[in-house]
């Protein structure tokens, strides 16, 4: 679509359109956040965020906010209106009901059933329609990067979560881990729970630690999946994340490996088994991430341990890596470190940040590093 410079008034009106689209992170997925703001006679008439599926999105909330004529007004919204049926009616009818005369986008959708249709229709009717270039339209594709991967590849956003000390380690010698990083960035990481589609772990930190995976912080909308990376399926039944089965969706991954009458315990227990091949870790990563995308998960934090995090550095798979610094300090060569595999020969090969960003928590450093844009 071509695109136009943004005035200061346009670039204001989706400044706020995106802030509100950010305050619905982790509850509207399968569907993208979304911010709208309508505008008439330099006056805002409404505002909406999208809802949770098979409720209301942004452009229909911002109408019904609106007090007024709507005729020749501007919509603002943070992506591409959809002009498709889905659990409820397209954006572009109530655009076009509601007399709106143009209408300014930040960010395209890359999914096959929208991909530009909806503004196409919208200028079909006489509509104005303007995408906008330059950082407002990075902010907006930047709030959607997981549905946009998932959109163009099926598979879902990775973000690689570790706490390490100032040596780069993980845990101790004999596996001591807990805590290394403050409790305000403990409770960060509860907050990225609470906005990921799912969590994962591989076997070794659900043997050692028998964590929950749930998100224990204050106005949680929904719980994430858990998922297991277990290729031998020896994930016990009485662990906490089999006994909370009933509240919280349990994927195992497993490979051809797992003993025979492990997978029907697991399944007969309600966890949902997914069997990756491949000839290698890295190529059964890649299969797995497939299962999930087509189970809907567009978003996954990946947690832990080094073994599986060293798995989906080499399938190519972290999208993008937040580090917790501790100041400490353990040393020792058996200490972990936080990526383990068959690691690279040579720095030139190594994966580099296209971003970073780095934020003082307490006495830890967050540090966030962007290695793809979708």
């Amino acid at each position: 679509m071509p695109e136009i410079t943004a005035t200061e008034r346009d670039a204001r009106h989706l400044q706020r359109a995106i802030e509100l689209a950010g305050r619905a992170r982790g509850q509207t997925s399968p569907n993208p956040i979304v911010g709208a703001v309508v505008v008439k006679d330099g006056r805002v008439m409404g505002e909406g965020i999208t809802q949770p599926p098979g409720q209301q999105h942004a452009e229909t909330m911002a109408l019904a906010a609106c007090e007024g004529n709507t005729a020749g007004a501007t919509m603002y919204v943070s992506l591409e209106p959809c002009c498709h049926q889905g659990r409820t009616p397209p954006c572009t009818e109530a655009i076009l009901g509601a007399g709106i005369a143009r209408v300014v986008i930040a960010s395209d959708d890359p999914t096959p059933k929208a991909a530009g249709r909806g503004p196409g229709i919208l200028r079909d009717e006489g509509v104005r329609v303007d995408f906008v270039d330059g950082e407002i339209g990075e902010l907006a594709r930047m709030l959607n990067q997981p549905f946009r991967k998932h959109a163009r590849t099926g598979r879902p956003l990775v973000v690689f979560k570790s706490a390490m000390t100032l040596d780069g380690k993980v845990a101790t010698r004999t596996g001591d881990s807990q805590w290394i990083s403050g409790e305000a960035s403990r409770a960060r990481a509860h907050r990225w729970r609470a906005e990921s589609d799912a969590v994962a772990v591989g076997i070794g930190t659900a043997l050692v630690d028998d964590p929950r995976l749930t998100a224990r912080i204050e106005g949680v909308a929904r719980q994430p999946r858990r998922v297991v990376f277990d290729s031998e399926a020896r994930l016990p039944l009485d662990s906490q994340l089999v006994r909370e089965l009933a509240d919280v969706p349990l994927i195992v991954v497993c490979s051809r490996a797992a003993a025979r009458t492990s997978v029907p315990a697991l399944e007969a227990a309600g966890g949902d088994v997914i069997v990756a091949t491949g000839e290698n870790e890295a190529a059964r990563v890649e299969h797995a991430l497939d299962e999930l995308g087509a189970r809907d998960i567009q978003s996954l934090l990946l947690e832990g341990g080094p073994h599986l995090a060293g798995a989906f550095l080499e399938a190519g798979e972290i999208d993008e890596a937040r580090i917790f610094l501790a100041p400490l300090m353990l040393g020792g060569a058996k200490a972990k470190t936080a990526v383990e595999g068959i690691g690279l020969d040579q720095i030139a090969g190594a994966a580099r940040a296209l971003a970073t960003e780095a934020e003082r928590i307490e006495d830890d450093v967050l540090i966030v590093a962007r290695f793809k844009e979708w």
